[in-house]
């Protein structure tokens, strides 16, 4: 991507946050009164200096990690498997909040603008969510002009509110409105500042997402990511700054029927034109900010079932070359989160800084741990930034954990520990099944190359896959008119994923029912295949191998190719397709691993001569 598309596409999360972080900030203040109004200015300085110091952090990632450096992968990089799943908890946690807040900021915007969708947010909140889910199922892409638009809108918008305050101020010799009067429910003193403070902080989620898309970006990568990053910082510190001294000079506080932005639009542009772009652009940027996280989320998540730590079934592309079923799981959950919350974003927000921050806390330390190994060049500096990041994080993060742990932080630390503890069950699970799996010097043999096939069709030479499904010719051998045994002219098609004690029990299967064996194989890319072909040479190279090409991981689709292809080559074979399948106890361990007979056997029906078997191994 060039720069000027890649700062809006992929800072719509942080600038968005503009929406609601200094709106939760004015909101735990106005708890105190007017004394603790006071110090909103003060507790939006620190959040203005933590955002410089995050920022400069996150460019020494970006040097250090030119491909790609989301925090799961630094954590697990330099500080261990463990902490990289915490990591990995906080990013989750984080994405799934993104929907949810992003949806009911934006529903917010929309009902201060039009009060009579009040009663409804929550049904129109998760029918958003919907939307998102079936647009991400169909293949939308954060690309172009179309998805840069609402976040440039979003920045003209509040650049133009901030730029109206400060001259209505002006012409008043920026004397502040005085807030309206307001009972103190609460005390002033460090709780407070510490509950505004982490409140205001969430006003800079989404501030790694640069980091995490490094290849995006045109050559040299790195360097223009860091620059798109320096941009966004700039961008996001300006943006919130002036909102909170906007806010101050105004005099504005929450209400709960219009957003502190909605109000401040109404006074620098009444009800007019302006004023309906404002709240257009602030619900467009908070909805492309919420579908950010369908582009993360799945990725953390195939990230995780690569390492074992999640099913395999993340591991799979859709037939819009997406990780549909990661995309599922997070729209469930975010519609979950959401209603539970009653759509409401003062509530949301408390879940929300413990995720973000904790991911933030471990992906520093991880920096400064990879600084003191490597040494690198200007080492020392990039340690002392991210040093400060992973401690300023920490703090924010410990903090939202105590001072928000009633209003509901206790839920988010609760979900990492569930999350921690279920990615180590099913990665032990996995570890088990790979050792039953595993060959050893006893196991047995390879079987013997069987007859050669009177078709021809293991012999060496491949057989081209079909572009599309051919009709079948309707021919005599392509009907099912075989009535006795003698009629009958058999294949054996064993599919195997990899060589361990299941695909040999198919194979061996195979071979003692004395008919052609065909082994066929589907493989992510080039270097996995060779990989497999030299693992077959070394056992032996028995019986005739083909191996399928699958660049998105797909596999039924691929074999099913390759099945038609042998079908309409010879019309008179029956083909057996052959299957090892791992039955696991107890039951609950089924759905980690995914049946593929039963999507394989509906996929083939519609073809006749066709028989899917599968030989069951026990663990």
């Amino acid at each position: 991507m060039r720069k000027i598309v890649a700062l809006p596409v992929l800072s719509a999360d942080a600038l968005s946050s503009v929406a609601y972080g200094p709106e939760a900030l004015v909101l735990v203040l106005a708890a105190g009164g007017s004394a603790g109004l006071a110090y909103s200015v003060p507790v939006a300085l620190a959040i203005v200096f933590l955002m410089l110091a995050v920022g400069l952090s996150y460019r020494q990632t970006i040097r250090a990690y030119p491909h790609g450096g989301g925090s799961y992968i630094v954590a697990t990089d330099n500080l261990g498997r463990v902490p990289g799943l915490v990591a990995a908890a906080g990013l989750m946690t984080d994405y799934i909040l993104t929907v949810a807040v992003s949806v009911s900021s934006g529903m917010a915007a929309v009902t201060s603008a039009i009060p009579g969708l009040t009663g409804d947010i929550v049904p129109i909140g998760v029918l958003v969510i919907a939307v998102l889910l079936a647009g991400n199922l169909r293949g939308v892409r954060q690309a172009g002009a179309l998805f840069a638009a609402p976040t440039y809108a979003f920045i003209i918008a509040i650049f133009a509110l901030v730029g109206f305050g400060i001259y209505h101020a002006a012409g008043r010799n920026f004397a502040a409105v005085p807030y309206p009067p307001t009972h103190a429910v609460e005390g002033v003193g460090l709780l407070l500042i510490m509950k505004a403070f982490a409140s205001g902080s969430t006003a800079m989620t989404g501030i790694e997402a640069i980091s995490n898309a490094v290849p995006a970006f045109k050559p040299v990568s790195w360097r223009n990511a860091r620059t798109t990053l320096s941009w966004m910082i700039v961008l996001l510190v300006s943006m919130f700054a002036g909102t909170i001294a906007i806010v101050r000079l105004e005099g504005v506080l929450p209400q709960t029927r219009e957003t502190v932005l909605s109000q401040l639009a109404h006074r620098s542009f009444g009800s007019g034109g302006m004023y309906v772009f404002t709240q257009a652009a602030t619900a467009l940027v908070l909805l492309l900010a919420a579908n950010t996280a369908y582009n993360d989320f799945p990725r953390v998540l195939f990230l995780l079932a690569r390492d074992g730590h999640a099913p395999r079934i993340f591991l799979r592309l859709g037939d819009r070359l997406g990780f549909s079923n990661g995309i599922m799981v997070l729209s469930v959950a975010a519609a979950v989160v959401y209603v539970a919350f009653d759509g409401k974003t003062a509530s949301l927000i408390p879940l929300y800084a413990v995720g973000v921050f904790l991911a933030f806390t471990l992906s520093q330390s991880g920096m400064v741990v990879h600084w003191w190994r490597s040494r690198e060049r200007h080492w020392r500096k990039s340690l002392c930034f991210n040093a400060t990041g992973a401690f300023l994080s920490a703090v924010v993060f410990i903090t939202a954990g105590i001072v928000k742990f009633t209003a509901g932080a206790w839920l988010a630390l609760l979900t990492v520990g569930l999350f921690l503890l279920l990615t180590t069950r099913i990665r032990r699970h996995y570890e088990r099944v790979r050792d039953a799996l595993r060959l050893h010097p006893q196991t047995i043999e390879i079987p013997g190359r069987t007859d050669t096939p009177r078709s021809g069709v293991c012999s060496p030479a491949p057989v081209p896959p079909p572009a599309r499904p051919m009709p079948s010719s309707g021919g005599a051998a392509d009907r099912e008119s075989e009535d006795s045994p003698e009629e009958v002219t058999h294949l054996s098609v064993v599919a195997i994923d990899a060589l361990h004690q299941a695909s040999m029990r198919a194979l061996a299967y195979a071979a003692s029912l004395h008919q052609p064996v065909l082994a066929v194989h589907v493989s992510a890319s080039e270097q996995d295949a060779e990989r497999f072909r030299e693992s077959w040479l070394l056992w032996g190279d028995h019986l005739p191998l083909r191996v399928l090409l699958s660049p998105y991981r797909a596999t039924v689709a691929p074999l099913v190719s390759y099945i038609e292809a042998l079908h309409h080559q010879r019309t008179d074979l029956t083909i057996t397709v052959i299957l090892p399948e791992i039955v696991v106890r107890p039951w609950r361990y089924r759905l980690l691993h995914s049946p593929l007979g039963g999507r394989l056997r509906r996929a083939l029906r519609p073809l006749p001569k066709i028989v899917v078997t599968t030989v069951p191994f026990h663990v």
